[in-house]
């Protein structure tokens, strides 16, 4: 006798309940791919078209990918191109500068670090930079842009043109020189670019344009540079000695000082100009000095129509060849010894109004005009004495 199963009421319905949720599951899983399918086409349809060319941009790099294993070239803008071969040719030339000077502390001599940048001038093995950076320094350090590292004798140095020649030993394969420009045909609005290595990191370069030319700047010796360039690329204290390039990679200056009160870039550079260099380095490499003219005047004060002779200096040119000074020289009596004694006599002085015919009215003109001639030539020193111009003339000596 076979027994009847019996069910209540929620027992059934429980066992519907059941049954509908694992038949609604098993659709589900059956039909997903299907289902992801068409909701991705549907999704594409309402795409941007600028996100539909970007998935077949990606689409079609992928594929680059898997075929030649290798990411597809970039493209750079012309300006770019010129950027970039800028960089990696004039960068071969760049030299980090490293310098260690001593200085009397309060207990002992105090070591300090200092430095910028330099450039290769030469495969003798001569490094350009500013006078500034190497002045009064104990030891020279040179790294080379292949990371090679010398220890550089200073071989001579311009103050009053912020120029120093240095010198490294070096097999001439490992240098790669500059290549000048003739900075007279600089134009304002020319692009240019500032290549340093400051405190031997990476080489680093700014872009920026001439903003002006023909500006002065005083050294830090004291006088006025002629023919700056001023530029907008920025530069910091590290980038000083750095050479400043055209687009064709060529020297057309050297960068040495900045226009800030804090030290740091504010828009506004200036560079020695290359002829400026070319013509002061091969003096340095030969003399160790620049071979200047002298007059022999050592200080003037100014007058409303020229310059005062004050002083002469030693073995003076200009007063063997009699011209006159307010400060004399005279003999005096003091107890039993007879003593020369310095006496100002400003109306005595001889003012100085031109050379040559060419009118003077500064310091920097007066020493310009007399030092474009070599020691031995005879000029003409154009003076107001007693009220009257007079002409005398003046056999220049070297400047030593």
């Amino acid at each position: 006798m076979s027994k009847t199963m019996k069910f209540d009421h929620k027992t059934i319905l429980l066992m519907c309940i059941f049954s509908a949720f694992v038949g609604a599951s098993l659709a589900i899983w059956i039909n997903w791919p299907k289902t992801q399918q068409t909701a991705q086409a549907k999704r594409s349809e309402h795409l941007p078209p600028a996100n539909q060319e970007n998935k077949q941009t990606q689409t079609s790099t992928e594929n680059q990918l898997t075929k030649t294993g290798k990411a597809a070239p970039r493209s750079f803008t012309a300006e770019e191109k010129t950027n970039i071969a800028v960089y990696e040719n004039g960068s071969k030339s760049v030299a980090n500068i490293r310098t260690i000077s001593a200085s009397s502390g309060f207990l002992a001599f105090e070591e300090s670090e200092g430095g910028g940048s330099g450039w290769i001038f030469d495969r003798q093995g001569h490094v350009v930079t500013n006078h500034h950076v190497v002045h009064d320094a104990q030891y020279i350090e040179v790294t080379l842009a292949s990371g090679i590292t010398k220890e550089a004798k200073v071989v001579g140095a311009d103050p009053a043109n912020d120029i120093a020649l240095l010198k490294i030993k070096i097999d001439p394969e490992q240098l790669t020189p500059v290549r000048f420009s003739d900075s007279s045909t600089l134009k304002v609005g020319q692009k240019i670019y500032a290549i340093g290595n400051p405190f031997g990191l990476e080489h680093t370069m700014t872009v920026g344009i001439i903003s002006s030319l023909n500006r002065t700047l005083r050294s830090k010796a004291g006088r006025q540079m002629k023919s700056i360039i001023q530029i907008d690329a920025a530069l910091n204290q590290g980038n000083s000695g750095g050479p400043l390039l055209d687009s064709h990679g060529e020297l057309v200056g050297m960068n040495t000082a900045i226009a800030s009160r804090v030290g740091e870039n504010s828009g506004v550079g200036f560079a020695i100009p290359a002829n400026t260099i070319a013509r002061v380095v091969p003096q340095l490499k030969q003399h160790g000095r620049v071979i200047r003219s002298s007059l022999g005047v050592a200080k003037v004060f100014r007058r409303r129509n020229g310059l005062a002779i004050y002083s002469f200096s030693k073995n003076s040119p200009a007063k063997k060849a009699g011209l006159r000074s307010a400060r004399v020289m005279v003999r005096r009596q003091y107890g039993s010894r007879e003593v020369l004694w310095p006496v100002e006599d400003p109306d005595r002085a001889d003012i100085i109004v031109g050379i040559n015919g060419k009118a003077i009215d500064s310091v920097d003109q007066l020493l310009n005009e007399v030092e474009k001639n070599k020691p031995g030539t005879r000029i003409s020193v154009n003076v107001i004495r007693g009220g009257k111009r007079v002409d005398i003339p003046v056999t220049l000596e070297e400047d030593r």
